[in-house]
């Protein structure tokens, strides 16, 4: 090992290479009355480094991939879900506006 100083990117590699695991808890007492407790793990790594431990969940989750969420539900089921949304939202808007035209004559909704 040499004695050379490490700069701010070596020890990043370093870290995104082989990992670095963070754990606490944090806990808000009153009078030795419990109101929260926070427990946390971190995982700091590269996307490979985190996959190569078997930690990939990212990589089916829609938020992260939307094009895989369109596959995996498939077109036709999307449209077909447009499409019904849209007749929703227009029985909606035909209902809100005999209510309104019922309002504007005077009568009860």
């Amino acid at each position: 090992m040499d004695n050379r100083p490490s700069s701010l990117a070596d020890t990043l590699e370093r870290v995104l290479d082989k990992g670095v695991v963070i754990v606490g808890e944090i806990a808000i007492n009153v009078v030795d009355i419990e109101l929260l407790t926070l427990r946390v793990r971190l995982f700091i790594s590269s996307a490979q480094t985190a996959r190569e431990m078997g930690m990939d969940w990212w990589t089916n989750d829609p938020f992260f991939s939307p094009n895989k969420a369109i596959a995996v539900i498939g077109t036709n089921e999307l449209e077909r879900q447009n499409t019904e949304l849209r007749d929703r939202v227009t029985a909606l808007e035909r209902a809100l506006g005999e209510q309104s035209a019922q309002i504007a004559e005077g009568g009860r909704p």
